[in-house]
């Protein structure tokens, strides 16, 4: 963010940039605003939690960051570039060069190993990493001839996180990443997370209902209504073993 103190990370320059972001959804006479002319800027290599209750605007600001949507309004500015008239073309090259995405279920191929899941984008990137290293990342190259069906169900999540970093993206955004996991399995999760961000110096926005996720991050922003209420810098973060769940 600018013009905020920053000492869990040096910052140099700015990944995104919002101004004025709308939203609206209409279906026959019903009319949602689901975000209402919010304005952010996210800096290269920051982790950002979003926090905030079910419609209050943080799936609907990943898409459109994400290039999955469209804004009704304002800008959205990446590394100075503006998607705001890009075609489905140009934002399907975008999502692909630059956008790394993680949901809250894993959308594995269940007839294809760890490895052979992560080699599926490694294949049709442009530079991707090594595979191993992915897997390395996440702790999980000991894993990589399993199936989906012999892992939990956090060392899903970690080959779902594997194969959206092969591609180098400079941008990783997670939607209730670890929504369907218990503690344990979460934590591993975050881990994960947490070495893409250090190692790779990946932008990170982790949307979540679990507040204690907070303490994980550069930058926390609350969202309501289809703004931000409130956004605050942890002058350290925590890892995410040492976070209350």
């Amino acid at each position: 963010m600018t013009n905020q103190p920053n000492k869990t990370k040096a910052v140099e320059k700015l990944a995104f940039r919002i101004t004025g972001l709308r939203k609206t959804y209409v279906t026959g006479e019903t009319v949602v605003e689901a975000l209402r002319g919010l304005s952010l800027d996210i800096s290269e290599g920051e982790f950002a939690v979003l926090l905030g209750p079910s419609g209050s605007g943080k799936s609907t600001f990943l898409n459109i960051v994400g290039g999955l949507d469209k804004a009704t309004a304002g800008h959205v500015e990446f590394e100075g570039r503006v998607l705001d008239g890009d075609d489905a073309r140009a934002l399907t090259e975008y999502r692909r060069s630059n956008i790394g995405f993680i949901f809250q279920f894993y959308n594995l191929i269940p007839s294809l190993t760890a490895r052979e899941n992560v080699e599926l984008v490694a294949e049709i990137a442009d530079d991707p990493m090594d595979v191993k290293k992915a897997l390395d990342i996440v702790g999980l190259s000991q894993r990589a001839d399993h199936f989906p069906s012999q892992l939990s169900g956090g060392e899903q999540q970690r080959v779902a996180i594997a194969r959206a970093i092969v591609k180098r993206p400079k941008v990783l955004l997670c939607d209730e990443p670890t929504g369907a996991l218990d503690r344990e399995t979460g934590v591993l999760v975050l881990e994960a997370l947490c070495n893409v961000n250090k190692e790779l110096n990946t932008t990170t926005l982790v949307v979540t209902h679990n507040a204690a996720t907070a303490s994980l991050a550069d930058t926390v922003i609350h969202f309501a209504d289809g703004g931000i209420c409130d956004l605050k810098r942890n002058d350290t973060r925590l890892k995410p073993q040492d976070i209350s769940w």
